[in-house]
């Protein structure tokens, strides 16, 4: 795959681009492994190579999508695609305009992973899972996982955009589950990431053997006390919550479909204190949700969701900028070239504030801190999520770890009800799932965040 395959695909668009509203091909060739332990137990050693495909074509506002997996059958897919957007084609298309953009984007590489031999990553997995079970007899079993992926994907539109793009991925995810003599069951984990080094994952032993410490930690821990708290949230639990409570509300194309949501998300409305500052940033160096132009050529950008305290920005692809008179953001994305664009975020945060962590526990009586996370769901406005390590807050001063710590409550009255916003701030890599596409590697964060009359459920 190189540059002839761009002068392929610009030539098979411009055969078909008058035959239809709107036309693109994406393609992408991908080389990947991954290895992973369960317990003592090497679990799976997978390595692979990939090319995949997808057309979409748009006419009178229908959109149809049809896939491939070698370019030989190219004209045949287009002639496809383009005839079912015609069978669905009722109305208008309504595409936000966007500059046709020529471009080729390389991975600037340290250390590469596919320098690398299954033997030597078998090795480095090997060694680091057994820290895990060597930690402490309650270590019941682990789970551990390297992986990496670089991938070359085109991108063609009827619009003129030509755009070549690399991408590496090398993750580690490192797991532990620890049992008490009273049965109880804690687990830490540890995940790391990075976009341009397979070093990431060399001499990060401190690192993984975090993951037993919160695990065994966790067994001393009692019930917390369920009730009404001021709740300090570390800022791994304070970008997941921007994310999932307030990030896919932000989404357009939930907002376009949901006439309650286009009454509670007006831009200009007040949402929180003038401290809060929500951003989606894909122009962000290594971190995972960052790119270049979007999976519609659209230049990746910085945007403000919520600035001083106002909803001033929603995130679009180039349909829901269209439908709704706004911009588009960059923020199509698909986790896979045989997957549609759809709206997706990138890396979400909440900006720091001005407030330590000491200032932020005094004047608390009594409290959680609440560390990160262990699971959680939202529905429409309403949240619910488990922590993975509590503590009290008493006096003004961390206390006794607790557990079963669960949040919940509307997103927007807790929105309204944050007090305070740290001065601190940490990104956490995370993989994010909606549409059937997970999971569409994103970064969340932010800085320690403290809210008042948060419920918190314990067991």
């Amino acid at each position: 795959m190189n540059n002839t395959t761009a002068e392929q695909l610009q030539k098979a668009i411009a055969s078909y681009k008058n035959n239809v509203d709107y036309l693109e091909i994406r393609v992408e060739q991908s080389e990947a492994t991954s290895l992973s332990f369960r317990g003592a137990q090497l679990d799976g050693v997978d390595r692979g190579f990939a090319l995949s495909g997808g057309i979409r074509a748009c006419d009178r506002g229908g959109w149809s999508f049809v896939t491939f997996n070698g370019l030989a059958e190219l004209n045949n897919r287009i002639e496809e695609a383009i005839s079912q957007a015609k069978l669905v084609g009722k109305e208008t298309t309504q595409l936000a305009s966007a500059e046709p953009i020529e471009d080729v984007v390389k991975v600037e590489l340290a250390r590469d992973p596919r320098g690398v031999s299954l033997a030597d990553k078998r090795e480095i997995l090997e060694a680091y899972n057994q820290l895990l079970l060597d930690y402490d007899p309650r270590i019941q079993t682990t789970m551990s996982s390297i992986s990496d992926r670089f991938a070359t994907q085109y991108f063609v539109n009827s619009v003129g955009s030509c755009i070549i793009q690399e991408r590496l991925d090398v993750n580690g995810r490192f797991g532990a589950i620890a049992r008490g003599e009273d049965g109880i069951v804690r687990q830490g984990t540890e995940t790391l990431h990075s976009r341009n080094d397979f070093n990431v994952l060399v001499g990060i032993e401190d690192r993984v053997l975090s993951a037993a410490t919160r695990a065994v930690k966790q067994l001393e821990a009692k019930s917390v006390q369920g009730g009404q708290y001021s709740v300090i949230l570390d800022p791994y639990l304070a970008g997941v919550f921007i994310h999932e409570a307030f990030g896919h509300l932000s989404e357009a194309d939930f907002v376009y479909e949901n006439p309650r949501m286009q009454e509670l998300l007006t831009l200009g409305k007040p949402l929180g204190i003038e401290q809060l500052n929500v951003i989606d940033d894909a122009t962000l160096e290594n971190l995972p949700g960052s790119l270049k132009y979007d999976d519609e050529g659209v230049p990746g950008q910085r945007k403000y969701l919520i600035k001083d305290g106002i909803l001033t920005q929603r995130l679009h692809s180039r349909e829901t900028a269209g439908k709704m008179q706004e911009i588009p953001t960059g923020n199509a994305r698909a986790i896979r070239a045989n997957y549609p664009p759809i709206v997706r975020m990138t890396n979400t945060a909440i900006e720091p504030g001005d407030t330590s962590f000491d200032e932020m526990l005094s004047g608390i009586e009594e409290g959680v801190y609440a560390v990160r996370m262990l699971g959680g769901q939202t529905n429409g406005e309403m949240f619910t999520f488990a922590a993975a390590e509590g503590y009290m807050i008493r006096d003004g001063k961390i206390a006794e770890p607790v557990s079963d710590v669960t949040l919940s409550g509307n997103v927007f009255q807790t929105l309204k009800d944050i007090e305070a916003i740290g001065d601190d701030t940490l990104y956490v890599n995370g993989g994010c799932g909606k549409g059937g596409q997970m999971p569409l590697p994103v970064s969340v964060g932010g800085p320690h965040v403290r809210i008042k009359n948060v419920v918190v459920g314990g067991r």
